[in-house]
């Protein structure tokens, strides 16, 4: 698996080196230096679809959590590490969800509900990715017109539509990890850390009981799809100061379409050439040049850094504080006898 993300990591950098290198670098620059510094505005205006996506997750969360220990505040933290994590880290886009679930045991909840909660915080954005995708798409061939290209993006989005139905299905009714417990207790061991951290039915039966909140459901799909939408505003904005002034409706096309390119290509590291190529065949179907469509992949790029970096920072250091009570603890300890 490293090999392969590493191998998809390197073809997409060369693809970005391409298509820089094939329009021009400096027609890029001068592009991007048009915009100016107002670009940096898409920085912090990032937090309103960080605050929407946390809270949907809060909305899923709220019932094995009457007390608020993990409340919208700090799972708007946990939310933009864990999207750093998946956007500027090697992990394929599944780290970030490990990491989100250790941060919150944090606040001492149960782990099986913490973890049942980004199970389906996981499956809403699948079909949530879905339901935005198809409004991209109708909204690109409204502008576009039926093309070859925009057929073959609904023809794979109907042929992959049976996948997310098939894994809720799964989660609903097929009790996946006490399955897995069992075939891990019999492989290591009872009772084996890696069959203790599954949960097995206990974390089965926290699913069917979120499965059971029909509305938090809703709502937590509406919370995230908000999300989306919010965050069509930064290619509107970015646009409009890179020179191809766009109206929503566009821009939520654009935006859609290029997130299911990036969330169906999830092995490549940080979408690296599968985001500029996206934006590229979208602005040519548009009808802006490439030399924008790579400012605006530059643009976002910028942004997942300014925006992700401190949080990360921010978790090393709380990790690295955490390792460093344990081990004083462990040489403040009582001595074993001689």
């Amino acid at each position: 698996m490293k090999f392969l993300t590493l191998f998809a990591g390197l073809i997409g950098v060369a693809v970005t080196i391409w298509l820089v290198a094939n329009q021009g670098l400096g027609s890029v620059v001068h592009v991007l230096s048009q915009a100016g510094w107002q670009l940096l505005w898409i920085v912090p205006f990032h937090a309103l679809p960080i605050l929407l996506d946390a809270e949907g997750w809060r909305t899923l969360l709220a019932p094995r959590d009457p007390e608020r220990r993990a409340g919208l505040g700090y799972l708007f933290w946990v939310a933009a590490v864990r999207e750093a994590a998946n956007r500027l880290l090697p992990v394929a886009n599944v780290g970030g969800e490990v990491i989100g679930i250790r941060l919150v045991l944090l606040r001492k909840l149960d782990g099986a509900a913490v973890t049942a909660s980004v199970i389906i915080e996981v499956l809403l954005t699948l079909m949530n990715q879905y339901v935005f995708t198809a409004l991209g798409l109708v909204l690109l061939i409204a502008l576009t017109h039926a093309t070859a290209m925009t057929w073959t993006i609904l023809v794979g989005l109907a042929l992959s539509l049976p996948v997310p139905v098939l894994i809720g299905a799964l989660l609903r009714y097929g009790s996946i990890f006490e399955r897995m417990e069992r075939v891990v207790e019999h492989l290591l061991g009872d009772r084996s850390k890696l069959a203790a951290l599954l949960g097995g039915s206990s974390l089965d039966t926290e699913i069917r009981a979120l499965y059971n909140h029909h509305w938090r459901l809703v709502g937590a799909m509406l919370w995230q799809l908000a999300g989306y939408v919010a965050g069509s505003f930064e290619t509107w904005f970015a646009l409009r100061l890179l020179g191809a002034p766009v109206d929503f409706g566009t821009a939520i096309a654009i935006e859609g379409l290029t997130q299911a390119v990036r969330h169906f290509a999830f092995f490549v590291p940080a979408g690296l050439g599968v985001q500029e190529a996206g934006l590229v065949l979208f602005g040519q179907m548009v009808g802006f040049g490439n030399d924008i469509a790579l400012s605006l992949s530059l643009a976002k790029r910028m942004r997942e850094l300014l925006f992700g970096l401190p949080p990360l920072i921010w978790w090393q250091w709380l990790e690295s504080n955490r390792l460093h009570r344990k081990l004083s603890q462990r040489k403040s300890g009582p001595s074993g006898p001689a």
